[in-house]
């Protein structure tokens, strides 16, 4: 124990970036911080906007990468599941809007990507980590109920798999809440 106090008081003097594991996120059972980004098309977008749906709000490193396209890809191809479940998708990075725009466009998107250029909202959700010497988002997942309460986070997630973990998620959750 000691040893780890004297590597994190030598990196804090070395003015070394902590990496996202050190970061808080909101944890399940808290409101869903709000915010406020422009989308793909321009328009600013509010959490507030979704109230009365839920949501699947997931941060992701950046457009036009591997891992993030399949990730995009299996969101987009579950787009009706997640209207059946009364559910909207809604990625955040740190990519600008314009690279956003061309990231739908190229690979068929409908749902909104926003950007978080500033990275305000990535650092609220603890949600960032180093790229090399960059600060990107990194892959999390946020599932908000109507009312505005996280009831399920994923960190560091699977983009081959994640969408059909969200969708068996909300699934577990909705029969719950019909069952009340």
């Amino acid at each position: 124990m000691r040893v780890w106090s004297a590597v994190l008081v030598a990196i804090l003097l070395a003015g070394v970036s902590l990496p996202a594991a050190f970061a808080e996120m909101p944890a399940a059972g808290t409101v869903a911080p709000d915010f406020s980004l422009p989308s793909e098309d321009g328009s600013q977008v509010s959490l507030r906007d979704f109230r009365g749906k839920w949501v699947v709000l997931y941060f992701y490193p950046k457009d036009f990468t591997g891992g993030c396209t399949i990730e995009a890809h299996n969101f987009q191809q579950d787009q009706p599941e997640y209207a059946k479940r009364n559910a909207v998708v809604i990625g955040v990075s740190v990519d600008t809007v314009d690279s956003h725009k061309g990231f739908c466009a190229k690979e068929g998107l409908s749902f909104k990507l926003l950007s978080d250029s500033e990275h305000k909202v990535v650092k609220t959700y603890g949600s960032t980590m180093m790229f090399g010497t960059t600060e990107v988002a990194a892959r999390n997942t946020f599932l908000i109920d109507p009312d505005g309460k996280i009831v399920k986070v994923y960190s560091s997630v699977n983009p081959n798999k994640h969408s059909q973990e969200v969708l068996s998620a909300l699934d577990e959750l909705q029969k719950r809440a019909s069952a009340k």
